[in-house]
């Protein structure tokens, strides 16, 4: 896998020298029928295949289907020890972009391996912008699906009260800390072993079973528009679900210190709702190969609660692979929060 490095920020975190970092997680992470529906419901995808095994085994699938950014469940929990010994010295990190590489749908009773690895570090008006990939390998050595996840590594500087961290160490949840655990310790940089790992061959063969099949589309052709609402508990129950507790998505004191105007959703939540958008449409959640998402501003989730309004049209066609490439704009309180959204899917 290739790795980028560009110069460390002046005086900042020598992330950049760390690229090519790699670890396996021990012991698996098997797939649960309840928590993907668990997870369907705090990403508000009704779709019937997350949910019942009949319409589920009518698409093909020999069980329940996680949503497309389900991954994000066991990435969390296996880039921890990567963010608490490796990429240190930040006060926060903001998510900018996120793409999810689907080889072959994730069901209930799969039980994944996952890799960690930081594969790029770019610094960017004296801000380091840092890539982390997950490979999710199944039982049989196969990759089933590929993440990268993009934050902003943010200090004091970038205008975040430095009273933030304590503020945050006092209300989170006991064992549970969003910031590096010892930013003194030395970590050896391990790197990937030699030899890439085979793409699932069950995935490339499957022909989605999708509502329409490709001679039916044509470019420009609109998806229907979803207005999805976004309620402050919306927000505490997806980070009880994913995993991702940080307090600037359920404290306004937090956000505030921050430099928030409020409390925002989490970004993976906002995919996480367009990814519904997209099954919706196609009939298939297993029909995207690529899922990619650049986030250009925040959701913000008031008293009132908050609303992101998701379209999309098709934009480019390849009858060779019967696929089309699918433009998606987000928009919350008249703002784009997706500055850039794309989904290649594969069509009957």
């Amino acid at each position: 896998m290739t790795s980028v490095v560009d110069a460390p920020s002046v005086d900042g975190p020598d992330t950049a020298s760390k690229v090519g970092h790699y670890y396996r997680v021990e012991g698996v992470y098997e797939v649960g029928r309840e928590k993907i529906r668990e997870y369907a419901r705090a990403v508000q995808d009704f779709h019937p295949a997350h949910w019942e095994d009949e319409a589920a085994a009518a698409l093909g699938y020999p069980g329940l289907v996680a949503p497309l950014t389900f991954v994000s469940i066991p990435a969390m929990a296996a880039n921890k020890l990567l963010f608490e010994t490796v990429v240190v010295g930040y006060d926060m990190f903001v998510q900018t972009e996120q793409v999810f590489e689907q080889h072959k749908p994730i069901v209930a009773g799969d039980r994944l391996v996952v890799d960690v690895e930081l594969t790029s570090v770019r610094t960017i008006a004296g801000k380091d912008l840092i890539t982390v990939t997950n490979t999710f390998v199944d039982e049989l050595g196969e990759t089933v699906h590929i993440m990268h996840t993009t934050v902003v590594g943010i200090t004091g500087d970038d205008g975040v009260d430095p009273a933030i961290t304590a503020a945050v160490e006092n209300i989170m949840l006991h064992g549970v800390s969003i910031y590096s655990a010892d930013k003194s310790v030395e970590v050896e940089t391990t790197l990937r072993p030699e030899g890439e790992v085979p793409l699932s061959v069950e995935g490339a063969a499957r022909i989605p079973n999708t509502t329409l099949s490709f001679d039916e589309l044509t470019v420009g052709d609109e998806l229907p528009l979803r207005d999805a609402r976004v309620s402050r508990g919306d927000l505490v129950n997806y980070a009880g679900v994913s995993g991702d507790g940080n307090p600037i998505h359920w404290d306004e004191k937090i956000a505030e210190l921050a430099g928030l105007p409020d409390i925002i959703a989490h970004g993976m939540l906002t995919m996480g709702l367009g990814a519904g958008f997209l099954s919706t449409w196609s009939g298939d959640p297993g029909a995207v190969t690529r899922y990619g998402v650049r986030l250009s501003t925040y959701t913000i989730v008031g008293r009132e609660g908050g609303q992101v309004e998701y379209t999309g049209r098709v934009k480019s066609l390849d009858p060779a692979n019967r696929t089309a490439v699918i433009a998606i704009v987000a928009k919350s309180g008249g703002r784009k929060i997706f500055g850039l959204a794309t989904a290649n899917l594969r069509f009957r």
